[in-house]
């Protein structure tokens, strides 16, 4: 029998690899044409912020250091889907938030990408284990004292581009 260290260590390793699978796939998909996955995942950030928020809260809910967040944010600026404003509270920074071709850009991605995830992992998991893998990943991100504060990225039950209807066909 194996212990609660080297089972820890073996989930850990499960779970990362899953999840390279899954990007991999999910990158693989026809569904992204202006935007890279990573691009898409600050985009998304953007829309369920609902406002402009500055860097450093963009930095803390997205896989990437801070300078090539930085770099990937000028990129789309650049693109126009991404805008800065001057941070009513410092003058001396900024928020960002999506430009309107930006918001459109996402609604249109985030319904084909949440679709792709629904017959990607719901091809292989039935709903009790899709209800015990949230229910697993919710606990793992919001443990007490760790540090992590990354935001959900479900609301209500509801990806913020397709309903679960949408989802299922």
């Amino acid at each position: 029998m194996r212990g609660t260290s080297r089972l820890a260590n073996d989930a850990w390793e499960a779970l990362l690899t899953a999840h390279a699978v899954l990007i991999k796939e999910l990158e693989a998909q026809d569904v992204w044409h202006e935007v890279s996955i990573r691009e898409y995942d600050v985009l998304y950030t953007l829309a369920k912020c609902g406002e402009p928020i500055r860097p450093s809260e963009l930095h803390r809910d997205v896989l990437l250091s801070q300078p090539a967040l930085s770099r990937m944010v000028d990129r789309l600026v650049e693109r126009g889907l991404v805008q800065r404003t001057k941070d009513p509270d410092d003058r001396r920074s900024v928020r960002l938030s999506l430009t309107e071709r930006g918001a459109v850009c996402q609604r249109a991605i985030g319904g084909r990408h949440a679709v792709g995830v629904a017959r990607t992992v719901g091809a292989t998991l039935d709903d009790d284990e899709l209800l015990q893998l949230e229910s697993i990943c919710r606990k793992l991100a919001g443990r007490a004292g760790s540090g992590a504060t990354v935001t959900p990225m479900i609301k209500n039950n509801r990806h913020l581009s397709i309903t679960n209807e949408e989802a299922a066909r």
